[in-house]
This record gives C-alpha cells, sequence and structure tokens, in this order.
C-alpha cells in the first residue's frame, strides 16, 4: 500500500518555536520587508528628485542624471548589489580613515536599504519622469495664469495629475524590490531566501521549506496587490474610467 505523501512531509519543521524553523523564516520575512520598504523609499526620494531633474534641471544635471540611470539599468542587478555593498562600504572606511576616523560598522539592513534604493532609484527615475510628462500642458499653463509659483504648481497640479500615470510602473517597482531582496543572500544578510536555505540545508527538506518562502512571497504579493488597488482607486477617484 502506497504511502500517503503528506505523511512524508514532517509539518513539525514549520513550528513557529525551535526544533521547528518557522519562526525564522518569518523573521527572515520580516527582515525582507524592511528592507523593501526603506529601499523603496529611498528609491521614490531618488526618483523624484531625479525626474525633476532631468525634466527641469541644467544641461550637466541631466547629463550626470542620464550617466546614473544608464548605468544601473545597463548592469546586473546583482553584480550592482556585490559592487554597491563591498565597494561602497570600503570606499566610506577610507573617506573615515582620511579624515582621522575609524572604520564604520554598516548594518547589514541599512547596507541592502542603501543597495536596493540605488536600484530602484535608477527606475523610479524614469516612471515618475513619464508620468509628469503625461500631465497635459494646458494645467500647468492654466496654474500659471492663476498666478501660483513654481512650487505651487508642482505640489497642487503636477503632482496630484501625475499620480495616477506613475501607479502602475510604480507598483510593479514595489513588487520588484521585494524579488531584489532575495539577491542580498550572497553578501549574508538575513533575509527570507537565506534563511529558508539555512534552514532546508539544516533539516535536508528543501521541498518543505522553499515552497514555504514561495508562499510567502505569494502571500506577500497578494496583500501588495491589495493595498496598490485601494492606492490606485483613491489616485483615480473623480477620472473618466477608461474605456
Amino acid at each position: 500500500m502506497a504511502a500517503d505523501p503528506a505523511s512524508l512531509i514532517n509539518w513539525s519543521l514549520l513550528a513557529l518555536e525551535p526544533p521547528g524553523w518557522g519562526g525564522v523564516l518569518l523573521a527572515g520575512l520580516m527582515n525582507s520587508i524592511k528592507i523593501a520598504v526603506g529601499g523603496y523609499s529611498l528609491g521614490l526620494i531618488l526618483g523624484t528628485g531625479g525626474a525633476f531633474g532631468k525634466l527641469y534641471g541644467g544641461p550637466v544635471l541631466k547629463d550626470l542624471l542620464e550617466v546614473y540611470t544608464t548605468l544601473v539599468r545597463a548592469v546586473p542587478e546583482l553584480v550592482l548589489i556585490l559592487l554597491l555593498y563591498y565597494a561602497g562600504t570600503d570606499l566610506l572606511n577610507q573617506l573615515m580613515a582620511a579624515i582621522g576616523y575609524g572604520p564604520v560598522d554598516i548594518s547589514g539592513l541599512a547596507a541592502g536599504i542603501f543597495v536596493i534604493g540605488i536600484v530602484q532609484g535608477a527606475y523610479s527615475t524614469e516612471v515618475l519622469r513619464g508620468a509628469i510628462k503625461a500631465v497635459p500642458a494646458g494645467q500647468i499653463e492654466a496654474a500659471r495664469a492663476f498666478g501660483m509659483s513654481s512650487g505651487q504648481i508642482m505640489r497642487r497640479v503636477t503632482m496630484p495629475a501625475m499620480l495616477p500615470h506613475a501607479i502602475p510602473g510604480l507598483s510593479n517597482l514595489w513588487l520588484i524590490s521585494t524579488k531584489d531582496t532575495a539577491l542580498l543572500a550572497v553578501v549574508g544578510f538575513s533575509e527570507l531566501t537565506l534563511v529558508t536555505r539555512q534552514a532546508a540545508g539544516s533539516t535536508k527538506a528543501y521541498l518543505l521549506f522553499f515552497c514555504a518562502a514561495g508562499a510567502l512571497y505569494l502571500a506577500l504579493t497578494l496583500v501588495s496587490n491589495v493595498i496598490i488597488r485601494l492606492i490606485e482607486a483613491r489616485a483615480r477617484r473623480g477620472m473618466a474610467a477608461p474605456a
């Protein structure tokens, strides 16, 4: 009589308390979320500045931003992570030594946020630049006719009008940032992928743990999609529904 496949899986390994690894997986997931949120937020800040710099900055600034976005989008993200993590840390310590300070111990969380933020910033720049250009020029001209300053136009007209155009691209970047955290496993940061590999290696239950990690990533994506739809519905309120 054939054994039930479910009986071959030791589900107790997913228990939250030792010797189960469930708590470790959830802690890794929380680290992944922290890096994704921090890196995505930093990327939005860089992307907003980059988008306005590309559209309204001087020639030198535009050229520098073009080099930044081209390099980041051209180089594989794993290579960028290794370069920024190791070379960036080494460069910072050399600068600290040059001004008479000792080496800086950078936490894995801070380094991960910085690396993901640099990558996200390049893509956010192009997404936001396209969204800003999608704002009808007549709205900007009308705001100027009412005597609004550049800051008021950006805050009251440009930003609200460009948001519906930007949300689809920005939502994709958020989902990409949650997946990019897995690449930080190569530098030893304890996010979900690394702790999953450790759990699977210790117990030899590879199928169980990698399926569990996939389910956690899927749950994060589903929750993100619900939140994104709510944000998009609010941003599009008052607008005509697409045909």
